[in-house]
């Protein structure tokens, strides 16, 4: 099954049931042991109506007749009571730990499913979709995915159970068995309606989560903004009037869920009162006896536990179905990028870079970069500059195999990144961008992201990135702990321990996306200096403003419209091109206003 719909009403029973057999099939073993730990409790349940009814045929009634009770009945009934209870307990303590194990490894397994997923798929798929709904997809839609294991091997063994008690009742006396079994059809009718009813509210439901999801994310990522610009109330009442439809929503699903399980409660009560009243006139005509009563009342009283346990099942469906359909719209989108098995070489110099006949579109009627053509040697250092939305970014996702270009190549040393293994591109290339993304860990950890790296080899990548100044002064030094996000540094502090990360990596070729943007210029330049002097010759594609930065260049690529407008030295550019000079001289002029003195 490829996909679930929510939707085609009728359906909803066959799907979940469907979704329940993915389950079975991934874990056959564990839903053997807590099956037969069900069918084990089932079948001692309705042991425990045959006890009752040789009890009353054989101890009971005899005692009321003789005025006395033989002292080995009483120890033989006490025994079989005890002995059944005791089984029936094995057979619950086996179907609630597999069903919680079951329960819980399918959702362990569709999480790291949907994880690795999101790893997978291209970036631009990522920008297609919100980032609560991602969060949704992969907590409350998975956990309604596996909702129905829960009561699934207690459904089964209850199933096994009401055959059992269904069999047992008609060889006791057929016409109280018929007249109890009539409540059957009632139990098929209420399930209709409520699948029926239940099943819109739940896929809206399922979707409101996400939507909910998706703006508190918004609300706290952007909370600098929405407090800066006093958005308080207007966010609030964003979120309010999503979450008050949501609570709406489960409220009318609640409803009808509280009016179904009642009904399925009270059916087979109504079916105990019937077959007493039958039951009655049959022992006064002589044709049954007051044992085959209790027997038979009393297996049908076991038979309303299998129908309220079935009605469990089906209840949690609608959810169930939803969230599956939704976790499997993840994991069957696509865009994923390709692999090959090929390597780059392990040497210590600088990587050729070179892109030929490069465009790529973002939807049919956004072309970003057209044709784009152009080689870096080894070690040296070409700067992309252009004016905003002339494809500068998307040029270094390219070159980072962030995406993939809908016509032309990237090659790094004469290979197509395409057919790299994974993992293969980041051996020798690191990507800084403009916006420095810092863990909640601390210096040494944000450096090294797990990677076998010693001290000495941070304070170096730190000393290059003009990071080990501000670093050393921090209480714990490098185990001093950055905050979400690194919101206990700066802006250009955030920026030099992201380049110090890419550094420390000894990159072939580095990328810095306009990343020492938020940096004092002087610092840039110490920055760039150091670069320079490290002396491994790594190949440097810069996206820059600056002119300090632009000057440092062997040659520059100007962009416009996603074209390669004009290539040269920052000089021969600023004396043939026009709207190259007005570019970089118009930020020149508006970061010199910036540092005049108020």
């Amino acid at each position: 099954m490829t996909e679930v719909s929510a939707g085609r009403r009728g359906a909803t029973t066959r799907e979940g049931f469907a979704v329940l057999w993915v389950a079975i099939r991934r874990e056959p073993w564990i839903f053997t042991v807590s099956t037969v730990g069900s069918l084990l409790f089932g079948a001692l349940t309705v042991a425990d109506a045959w006890v009752l009814g040789w009890a009353t045929d054989h101890v009971v009634v005899p005692a009321f007749k003789k005025g006395t009770i033989a002292p080995e009945l009483l120890w033989a009934v006490l025994a079989l009571f005890v002995g059944v209870a005791l089984l029936r307990a094995v057979g619950i303590v086996a179907r609630r730990l597999g069903a919680g194990v079951m329960q819980y490894r399918m959702q362990a397994h569709d999480r790291r499913a949907v994880t690795r997923q999101y790893l997978s798929l291209p970036m631009e798929w990522h920008q297609r979709h919100p980032t609560g709904q991602l969060l949704s997809n992969a907590n409350s839609d998975v956990e309604a995915a596996w909702a129905p294991i829960a009561p699934l091997p207690m459904a089964v063994g209850t199933v096994a159970m009401m055959v059992v008690a269904v069999a047992q009742m008609l060889a006791t006396d057929v016409v109280m068995a018929l007249v109890g079994l009539l409540v059957f059809p009632l139990v098929v009718v209420a399930n209709l309606a409520y699948q029926r009813l239940a099943s819109p509210l739940m896929t809206r439901a399922q979707g409101l989560r996400a939507d909910v999801s998706e703006i508190a994310h918004e609300s706290f990522d952007g909370a600098m903004v929405v407090k800066t610009l006093g958005r308080e109330p207007e966010e609030t009442a964003r979120f309010a009037a999503l979450a008050e439809e949501l609570r709406d929503v489960n409220t009318r699903a609640g409803r009808i869920r509280a009016a179904f399980d009642p009904t399925l409660a009270a059916l087979p009560n109504l079916g105990v009162l019937v077959v007493l009243v039958v039951g009655v006139a049959r022992v006064g005509a002589g044709a049954a006896d007051a044992g085959d009563v209790v027997t038979i009342t009393y297996l049908l009283t076991i038979v309303s536990f299998p129908i309220r346990s079935i009605g469990w099942l089906l209840g949690e469906f609608p959810r169930s179905v939803v969230g599956f359909a939704r976790v499997r719209s993840v994991l069957a989108a696509t865009g994923e990028l390709g692999y090959g098995d090929l390597s780059l070489p392990t040497v210590r110099t600088g990587a050729r870079l070179e892109l030929a006949g490069v465009s790529y579109t973002y939807t049919p009627d956004q072309q970003l970069l057209t044709d784009v053509g152009f080689t870096v040697e080894p070690g040296r250092t070409v700067a992309l500059v252009g004016a905003t939305a002339s494809g500068k970014s998307t040029l270094t996702a390219l070159v980072g195999r962030l995406l993939d270009p809908d016509t032309g190549t990237v090659r790094v040393d004469g290979t197509d990144v395409r057919d790299l293994r994974r993992g293969g591109l980041a051996e020798v290339l690191a990507v800084v961008p403009q916006t420095a993304f810092l863990f909640d860990d601390t210096v040494r950890g944000n450096v090294t992201l797990g990677a076998e790296v010693s001290d000495e080899e941070v304070w170096a990548a730190l000393r290059t990135a003009q990071a080990d100044g501000f670093v050393a002064a921090l209480r714990e030094g490098l185990d001093s702990r950055l905050g979400e996000r690194g919101t206990s540094l700066s802006g250009g502090q955030r920026q030099r321990i992201a380049l110090a990360r890419a550094l420390v990596r000894h990159p072939r070729l580095l990328v810095l996306d306009d990343a020492t943007s938020a940096v004092d210029p002087e610092v840039e330049a110490r920055i760039l200096d150091g670069l320079r002097a490290t002396g491994t010759g790594t190949t440097l594609v810069v996206v820059a403003y600056r002119k300090a930065t632009i000057g440092l260049a062997d040659e520059v690529l100007f962009l416009q419209d996603g074209r390669i407008a004009d290539r040269g030295t920052h000089a021969d550019l600023l004396g043939r091109n026009p709207d190259y000079s007005r570019l970089v001289n118009a930020y020149e002029h508006v970061h010199d206003l910036a540092e005049e003195p108020a």
